[in-house]
């Protein structure tokens, strides 16, 4: 690791999903807005949304995209810490089931809606965005 890269990890309750020691940059989606990562950034504790966090390494031509639910980062002495609920990374998301849930997950918010029944409705749309978010890091080439 050289003076402009930094590790990344993301951990699940399975444990370890990504381990990455030379980073030049991160892009997370935090409940405050996106946020850009690189070496030597301020500290940094942030929550996150169900979305995707792209990973790059300018010197070895690598750009990993992962779908996280949630969670929260940790950013200090140049080590990336992402603690989620689940994660994947993006070439090993199957396309079909991904898109299967997505239709599942907007059936159920149709259904939710017609009976008001809120906790249903946010359930469904975590689903949906749990899938989207899925979809699209497995189809961002």
């Amino acid at each position: 690791m050289d003076e402009h890269s930094f590790t990344v990890s993301i951990v699940t309750p399975d444990g370890v999903v990504f381990e990455y020691e030379t980073a030049t940059l991160v892009v997370l989606h935090t409940t405050g807005g996106e946020v850009g990562i690189m070496a030597n950034h301020v500290p940094l504790v942030a929550s996150l949304f169900i979305s995707e966090v792209k990973v790059v390494d300018d010197k070895n031509s690598l750009s990993e995209r992962l779908a996280v639910n949630g969670g929260f980062a940790e950013f200090s002495n140049n080590v990336l810490t992402i603690v989620a609920d689940s994660s994947e990374i993006a070439s090993e998301i199957d396309l079909a089931r991904a898109e299967s849930a997505r239709e599942r997950a907007e059936r159920a918010l149709q259904e939710a809606q017609a009976t008001a029944n809120e906790h249903e409705i946010t359930r469904a749309q975590l689903a949906l965005r749990r899938a989207v978010t899925r979809i699209h890091a497995a189809s961002v080439k």
